[in-house]
């Protein structure tokens, strides 16, 4: 079997910590929001994975490498620190219940799409 890429491997526990976003905002935030955070997160996430390369190119923005890098061990270090922020965010519908984490969710998809873009550019 061969090595896992890192960069699919972030990825992967991107979605995992914006799954627990979701959940702990639908969970503990405002009532009835749960359609609309789910639907939040997919769209948005996809949204800008789809959208964000035209972006760049309209913006004449430099070609962006992946997040990590095998010839940079740091690169691994500081891009663990999107799933970590994101579950850390997670947290935050625990202790302060009742209130309305819809822009928590966007930010947490995001973040998510930055990461999938990252694993698609190290595919590529």
């Amino acid at each position: 079997m061969k090595r896992f890429e890192p960069n699919l491997l972030l990825a992967v526990s991107t979605a995992f910590a914006l799954a627990l976003v979701v959940m702990t905002a639908s969970l503990f935030g405002a009532p009835g929001t749960t359609l609309r955070n789910v639907l939040l997160a997919v769209i948005c996430a996809g949204g800008f994975v789809l959208l964000n390369p035209i972006a760049q190119r309209m913006m004449k923005a430099p070609a962006r490498p992946p997040m990590i890098h095998p010839d940079s061990p740091g690169t691994a270090l500081w891009a663990g620190l999107f799933p970590m922020l994101v579950i850390v965010a997670a947290a935050l519908p625990v202790f302060w219940p009742g209130k309305d984490y819809g822009l928590l969710v966007l930010i947490a998809a995001v973040w998510f799409g930055v990461t999938v873009e990252s694993a698609i550019k190290a595919r590529a």
